[in-house]
């Protein structure tokens, strides 16, 4: 599989880890950087990037460290058909993909030690979309947002309710 990494400073030494282990394990690792220490580099300019690398290769995912994964994630997340979760353990990475079909990880290079980093790395990569209805659905309607920037419309158990009405 094809995996875009991109991160900042803090975020470096987990994606030259990550570079090795993913050619070790049989993928294909795409570097969109950093590719020297800055200590005042910016992640949107290397997440937005490697997200960009995922939005335009079906089938890619994607890899943005940092310090916590936060910014990287909500950078990731600007680019239109990325959906970037931030991971913290095992559950969130294997959910990210069943229920929400994620095709970038966000992980915090100052958070977790190398080895729970990699597993959550290996995890998210391992498990398929589970391709339920319901998940399915929602999926769909974040793209159907992305692209009209309409919200759904309300069910109908929440008509008359709330701001909307």
């Amino acid at each position: 599989m094809r995996v875009h990494l991109g991160s900042d400073h803090a975020g470096l030494e987990l994606k030259e880890h990550l570079l090795t282990w993913l050619r070790d394990n049989g993928h294909e690792p795409v570097d969109h950087g950093p590719f020297v220490y800055d200590p005042v580099d910016d992640y949107p300019v290397f997440c937005i990037r490697a997200a960009e690398g995922v939005a335009g290769d079906p089938g890619s995912i994607g890899i943005v460290i940092g310090g916590s994964g936060n910014g990287e994630q909500m950078a990731a997340n600007k680019v239109k058909g990325v959906r970037a979760a931030l991971v913290w353990n095992a559950d969130i990475a294997v959910l990210a993909r069943e229920h929400n079909d994620a095709n970038v990880i966000s992980v915090g290079g100052r958070m977790h030690s190398v080895d729970d980093m990699t597993h959550f790395v290996d995890l998210f990569i391992r498990t398929p979309f589970s391709g339920d209805e319901r998940h399915a659905r929602r999926i769909a309607m974040v793209a159907d947002y992305e692209s009209t920037q309409k919200p759904p419309p309300l069910p109908e158990s929440a008509q008359g309710l709330g701001p909307d009405a």
